[in-house]
């Protein structure tokens, strides 16, 4: 007996409690002016009020069908939640009880604390606080404004997704893109694909593997993207940018361009700090310099450029096992140093240059460069130069100083200060060898004609020693300290194996050069009938 007492009683308990849960999800009056029709369907007219669950129904009239737990609510339609801060309003509704889905339609207003979502056509599941939009919507917080053609808010994580000619539009910036993840509360967002983006100054941020925007904070990071200001061109597979820092950090084949000074530097990885105008590149480091006639190309592990307003600030250098090609000259050396002020060229620790026939070292080498031209070099300390002859002999020289002349980009002379040495192999029509000549003169000048040594003037007491081919020894046909390191000569190939800027294209795509309003294409049968009112025209 006592066991049957405790099975009915359970019974009960679960009776009980399914009459309770059915009660909590049946939709109620509240009140209205007037109330027409009977238990099944109800009209309610004038200062309608329904209560469901937590939320609080108001509109000027509605239709209630009891029995499917579902209601149309007309006119100032607006939904409040007791508990949650959701509040929606709308000129017309649709609410089912058992799903706790509204679908809002007309002018609806969806407010969620301080974002704001407007739009024409909303469903808004209450269960899961999922709110989707279609047929255009526009999100308003404190910062930003967002408009797309549909759109999911996640009220529970505080997230929107926005598809379809999304753009996002604050004070800063005007981003476009087909593809947004906007969190409200960090005011951040994730955007996937073509983004484009234009600065209140003009300046251009694209990516063609999406983005993340932190819009408080104006941190930017892009993917296969780029950074289009008046002056400069970043660009990085990942690239991160700091507006308020001014500050730039690229990652996979970056690249930085001085549009002023018409310098390109490629690396692995890079920093640029735009205020500063300050570039650090690294992970074979290519610079391309252009000219108007030629392009000066230099590979080294690092790279720095410094631009300035003062002229006298501008530099360029480059570290660890430096090598260049422009035109006819070549060079390599451990580092180097580009002054734009003056257009020299300094190369320090085991510099060697290479132009045409000549191969020249010193302890320290000085390029200048005029009118784009290579004009004059200087040697300091240990100054010599290797000239190969038609035969394959070297002549030589050397001293403690020595300044090279060029004009079109080939060596014209070498002016040597200070312990001068030459050897020369004198030929006859250029195929005979007539002997050797090993001079010592403080001071001389050695006079080339395409790239060959043409003649020697000694300036001060020389002396001298010939000889004749049948005296000659291999130990008197080198002056001391003579190597030949032509296997060193750097050639574009070593350069473009060092690094191969990619080529891609320049951001052809931009979601900015789509007109907003779209031009109907006329049909085959509209262009048909235009024409033939026309000729009936004519024929009137």
């Amino acid at each position: 007996m006592i066991k049957n007492s405790g099975i009915i009683f359970l019974l009960f308990l679960l009776f009980s409690s399914t009459t309770f849960a059915q009660q909590e999800t049946m939709l109620e009056i509240q009140k209205a002016d007037r109330l027409i029709g009977s238990s099944g369907f109800q009209r309610l007219i004038g200062n309608t009020v329904m209560r469901h669950q937590n939320s609080l129904i108001y509109c000027d009239s509605a239709y209630f069908y009891e029995t499917e737990n579902k209601a149309k609510l007309f006119g100032n339609v607006r939904i409040v939640d007791q508990k949650d801060p959701v509040v929606t309003t709308s000129r017309y509704a649709e609410y089912d009880g058992n799903t706790r889905i509204a679908k809002l339609r007309n002018r609806v207003v969806f407010k969620n604390e301080s974002t704001t979502l407007y739009t024409e056509f909303l469903d808004y599941n209450r269960e899961t606080g999922i709110a989707n939009y279609f047929n255009d919507g526009k999100v308003v917080d404190s910062t930003n404004v967002l408009t797309s053609s549909n759109g999911i808010y996640e009220t529970s994580i505080e997230k929107i997704t926005f598809t379809d000619n999304v753009i996002l539009v604050n004070p800063d910036y005007t981003l476009k893109t087909n593809f947004l993840i906007y969190r409200t509360i960090p005011k951040t967002a994730e955007t996937v694909g073509l983004t484009n983006i234009v600065s209140a100054e003009g300046n251009k941020l694209n990516a063609q593997k999406g983005s993340f925007y932190d819009t408080e904070n104006k941190l930017f990071r892009f993917y296969d993207g780029e950074v289009e200001t008046e002056t400069s061109l970043v660009y990085a597979e990942n690239l991160y940018y700091d507006e308020n820092q001014k500050y730039y950090e690229g990652r996979g084949d970056v690249s930085v361009y001085n549009k002023e000074r018409e310098i390109e530097i490629f690396g692995e990885e890079g920093k640029y700090w735009e205020d500063r105008k300050y570039s650090k590149v690294y992970g074979n480091a290519l610079v391309q310099k252009y000219f108007e006639l030629d392009t000066m190309f230099m590979i080294a592990d690092t790279l720095i450029s410094q631009d300035s307003e003062l002229e006298t600030e501008r530099f360029l250098q480059a570290f660890y096992n430096v090598r260049l090609i422009k035109s006819e000259l070549a060079g390599r050396a451990d580092s180097l140093t580009y002054i734009y002020s003056d257009s020299t060229i300094h190369l320090y620790q085991d510099p060697i240059i290479w132009n045409d026939k000549s191969q020249i070292t010193a302890d320290s080498i000085r390029i200048l460069i005029a009118n784009e031209e290579l004009d004059k070099v200087f040697l300091t300390q240990k100054a010599f130069n290797v000239t190969r002859d038609t035969l394959g002999n070297f002549n030589q020289l050397k001293g403690r100083k020595m300044i090279g002349t060029f004009k079109d980009g080939e060596i014209q002379r070498l002016d040597v200060t200070g312990n001068g040495e030459s050897l020369y192999f004198n030929l006859l029509n250029d195929s005979t060898l007539r002997g050797v000549n090993k001079s010592i003169c403080a001071n001389m000048i050695m006079f080339f004609e395409e790239g060959n040594v043409h003649k020697i003037n000694y300036l001060i007491k020389p002396e001298g020693q010939f000889t004749p081919p049948h005296m000659l020894k291999e130990e008197n046909k080198q002056l001391e300290g003579f190597i030949w390191r032509e296997e060193e000569k750097p050639t574009m190939e070593i350069i473009y194996a060092w690094r191969t800027p990619r080529s891609r294209k320049r951001f052809d795509e931009n979601l900015f050069n789509i007109p907003e309003v779209n031009i109907p294409i006329p049909t085959d049968e509209e262009i048909q009938k235009s024409i033939e009112e026309r000729l009936k025209n004519k024929i009137k």
